[in-house]
């Protein structure tokens, strides 16, 4: 273990052990649950160990209490396989004094939920893990703390390394713990062996439903060209249905948008609505994301070389990117991310909001004056239109870009905050 790179999930992990009973990390696979659990284990149980895995799953039908003997915290890595070790955890809880006894990880939602007795509610505190952050595989300085913003600070400055080619290549290698230090070519290979892995296998494995490839393959390039909107499952049946039969429904839509949520390969964003001075209505649809920018970019084939030949597909891509990163960063923090838009068309890419009810303004841009103004504007007119006689007003308003030399304060209080200068 002594080359692990930590991970900032690592201080909630070890919060929340000191405070429940068993913790659930659920996310992709290959994301590092596994490796970041293991940090804080005493004891482990590998579930799916080949040569361990037939006698695993008798042991966890006939007498499932056997497999959680051992010291604690005891891990139990991919529990969903056996989804009577929920209960059973629950129990050990329940009868055991203290708390920290047991963690579990999963990269999958159990298909068969009803064989749970207990939510678990009390008992076990739920983490996600998604992909690295940038600052979290080494490629952002770190300089500008998302925590500070909310202070917020009287000024920033920060010097930012990462070239409009470094973004590129970060949103199509993805923040995949097992790539970093690779050679880049090695590195790109990987989200590509990902996207096939979901399409050939782990979508059937999500709920037992086999599927049909092909389909896959066209929601999932669909949806990488609707990431960042508010696309309804309607309009993308309909941009299915060019390469489809004409018998392809929205339920169908659904039931393979839903299992690739429940293997954590989708992680849409949903709306904010705040306080309004006026009567503007707000959109409420989630808007569409992956939960890594690679695995769009592998469901549409495309390379570094593709994105910096076309900035405004770029421009999406990096917003999932910027996605990723938020959550990420604000997960540490104690915070969520939404978005926003309006009937008039007025829009947020993303608003960070903490427990305390603070929150944050984010517009995301590649770069250059013209789009930073264009970002500064939006975010300047959404602030306006708060009510703050009945909510706060922004703790800070930033342009979060791609490039750019520098991180600063504009002097009408925007911060400018280049991706490769961030961290939690």
């Amino acid at each position: 273990m002594c080359d692990y790179q930590p991970r900032l999930s690592d201080r909630l992990i070890a919060r929340k052990l000191r405070g429940k009973g068993a913790v659930l990390i659920e996310g992709p696979k290959w994301c590092g649950k596994t490796t970041s659990a293991e940090q804080h284990a005493n004891s482990i149980l590998y579930l799916t160990k080949p040569e361990d895995v037939k006698e695993n799953l008798v042991l966890a039908d006939m007498n499932p209490r056997k497999l959680l003997e051992g010291e604690t915290p005891r891990l139990i890595d991919e529990w969903q396989v056996a989804p009577k070790l929920w209960d059973a955890v629950r129990f050990e809880v329940d009868h055991r004094k203290g708390y920290g006894h047991f963690i579990l990880t999963g990269s999958a939602v159990p298909p068969k939920t009803d064989e749970l007795f207990h939510t678990g509610t009390g008992r076990v505190a739920w983490i996600k893990m998604r992909p690295m952050s940038l600052f979290e595989s080494g490629e952002s300085t770190g300089k500008v703390s998302l925590k500070d913003l909310f202070a917020p600070p009287e000024g920033i400055f920060a010097e930012n390394t990462l070239s409009l080619d470094d973004i590129a290549f970060l949103i199509c290698r993805g923040g995949w713990p097992g790539t970093i230090g690779m050679e880049k070519d090695i590195a790109l290979d990987q989200a590509g062996d990902y996207y096939q892995a979901v399409v050939n296998a782990d979508i059937t494995r999500a709920d037992g439903i086999s599927r049909d490839t092909e389909r896959t393959k066209r929601l999932m390039r669909s949806y990488a060209r609707h990431q960042g909107t508010q696309a309804t499952n309607s309009v993308i049946r309909n941009d299915m249905l060019a390469n489809d039969s004409a018998t392809l429904t929205e339920d169908t839509i659904y039931s393979y948008t839903n299992a690739l949520r429940k293997i954590f390969v989708i992680e849409d964003m949903p709306a904010w609505n705040p306080n309004l001075r006026s009567k503007t209505a707000v959109r409420t649809s989630d808007t569409r994301y992956f939960i890594d920018p690679s695995i769009a970019a592998a469901s549409l084939g495309l390379g570094p070389a593709d994105l910096t030949g076309d900035l405004n597909t770029m421009g999406l891509f990096f917003e999932t990117l910027c996605a990723r990163d938020l959550r990420v960063y604000a997960e540490s923090i104690d915070g969520e991310v939404f978005h926003y838009r309006d009937k008039s068309g007025l829009e947020c890419d993303a608003v960070i909001r903490l427990k305390n009810g603070a929150f944050g303004l984010v517009e995301v841009k590649l770069g250059g004056d013209h789009l930073i103004e264009e970002g500064a504007e939006n975010l300047r007119k959404l602030a306006a239109k708060i009510d703050t006689t009945k909510m706060k007003e922004p703790s800070f308003l930033m342009v979060l870009t791609a490039v750019g030399k520098y991180a600063y304060q504009r002097k009408d209080g925007v911060f400018v905050v280049p991706v490769g200068t961030l961290r939690d």
